[in-house]
């Protein structure tokens, strides 16, 4: 999956510091209105797992700004009560919220798996071992020394 999201992210430029204003802005908004929102509708919605998950991994300090940004516009999608189908409308106000948050998460089901499984044994996401991977601890020792 990993290597599905390179290739997605290989032709967009993604130093740009107008690129990252802009996520940062974004991730303010989601910060400040993520909580409120699911305490709000989140016992009335099924995909709510889904959406933890993906905050969490929002949340994540050892996730980089460029692979959360995919993130933050489906989280956003899911505050914002302007939308394909208005929130405000009974059971089918939440439709389109849907769809963007199971296309994003069967997008991502590698990356985000981890965040999942924290919710049940209410534990760190475990980082993957294979070559070029770092846990957070292993970043924190890094920035430590």
């Amino acid at each position: 999956m990993d290597k599905e999201l390179d290739q997605f992210f290989e032709n967009y430029d993604i130093s740009g510091a107008e690129d990252e204003d802009v996520y940062r802005r974004q991730a303010k908004q989601v910060s400040e209105e993520f909580e409120e929102k699911i305490e709000r509708v989140g016992r009335k919605l099924r995909f709510a797992e889904d959406l933890l998950a993906l905050f969490r991994y929002f949340m994540d300090p050892a996730v980089p700004w460029q692979r959360k940004t995919i993130v933050v516009a489906a989280l956003l999608y899911f505050i914002s009560p302007i939308d394909a189908i208005p929130d405000l409308l009974p059971l089918a106000g939440y439709l389109d919220d849907l769809g963007v948050i199971l296309a994003v998460t069967k997008f991502m089901s590698a990356e985000l798996a981890p965040y999942y499984a924290m919710m049940h044994y209410n534990t760190a996401p475990a980082r993957p071992s294979g070559a070029g991977a770092t846990t957070m601890r292993e970043k924190e020792t890094v920035t430590m020394e």
